[in-house]
């Protein structure tokens, strides 16, 4: 059974072999699949794809005006576009937020990291 759905008009493929995009995810999700062939996030049967974002300082940012309030502990995934099996599209004007519209390959997962956060769930950086 494919989690793959189709894209939405006006959809760019990211094309360059050497892209790493982030994935911003509590460490209890990624702890329960980390061991599985692909990953899916909380939010995926709702939105129908993978948020991530192209550079760690708007990581940060996204953790910032999304996640400040979840008290949870954070990951980053660096993935390899290359290795990810479903599209890799993007959809903002910027070109700096890409989804991936299907299951993300384990194998695509090039490190992951913990973010730091201040004693008032402010993220600061990774690592």
């Amino acid at each position: 059974m494919s989690t793959t759905i189709p894209l939405p008009e006006g959809a760019v493929l990211i094309s360059d072999p050497d892209h790493v995009t982030y994935h911003l995810v509590p460490r209890e999700v990624w702890d329960s699949q980390k061991f599985e062939a692909s990953y899916l996030p909380e939010g995926f049967a709702h939105e129908g794809f993978i948020h991530c974002t192209d550079t760690l300082a708007e990581l940060v940012a996204v953790g910032n005006r999304y996640y400040r309030d979840d008290p949870r502990p954070f990951q980053v995934l660096a993935i390899d576009c290359n290795l990810v099996t479903p599209p890799v599209v993007y959809e903002d004007s910027q070109q700096i937020f890409p989804h991936i519209y299907g299951r993300l390959d384990a194998d695509a997962v090039l490190s992951v990291q913990a973010v730091v956060r201040d004693s008032d769930g402010t993220f600061l950086t990774m690592g």
